[in-house]
């Protein structure tokens, strides 16, 4: 049984491409099957998420810190406020990047995985047009069932045996 494959793009350097000493990386991914490979990414979406959420996290702790309440003198109020202004500009840096990882994980989602995206749907077809059947089966027995009541109901009537 063969492994499954995917059209994940792999980037890879060019034979002669030696910058920054990337190359045994990147050719490293490229061995990868599929399944390690996007393990692999994964991996290194969680960590930019991670680091900026943490970067988020660390900014509002200083933030905090840095709006006691207490007699400070002119400096002191110009070096906190100085590092208020630097914390907050690292902090949108990394909303900022936040907001961008979410952009490229929802053009991933949606260019990647055609083959799935088509599977669910056909399953989903498939789902919807059983309960329709299952539907169209039940309204037409309770259909017959009204249709002959009215008739049996209306022969016994009718029936002189049963009249009297």
């Amino acid at each position: 049984m063969t492994e499954p494959q995917t059209d994940v793009s792999r980037p890879s350097a060019l034979p002669t491409a030696n910058l920054l000493q990337r190359h045994t990386t990147s050719q490293s991914l490229v061995d990868q099957n599929s399944v390690e490979y996007l393990d692999t990414i994964e991996e290194e979406w969680n960590k930019k998420v991670d680091l900026e959420v943490e970067t988020l996290l660390d900014g509002m702790v200083d933030l905090v810190s840095l709006a006691s309440i207490g007699d400070k003198d002119k400096f002191r109020i110009a070096q906190e406020s100085f590092q208020a202004q630097t914390r907050a500009e690292s902090m949108v840096r990394a909303a900022n990047s936040l907001l961008s990882i979410t952009h490229s994980m929802k053009l991933l989602l949606l260019l990647s995985d055609e083959a799935q995206i088509a599977h669910r749907r056909d399953a989903e077809l498939k789902t919807v047009q059983e309960e329709k059947e299952a539907a169209r089966a039940q309204v037409a027995a309770l259909l017959d069932e009204l249709i002959r009541r009215p008739n049996d109901s209306g022969a016994h009537d009718a029936d002189p045996q049963t009249a009297g």
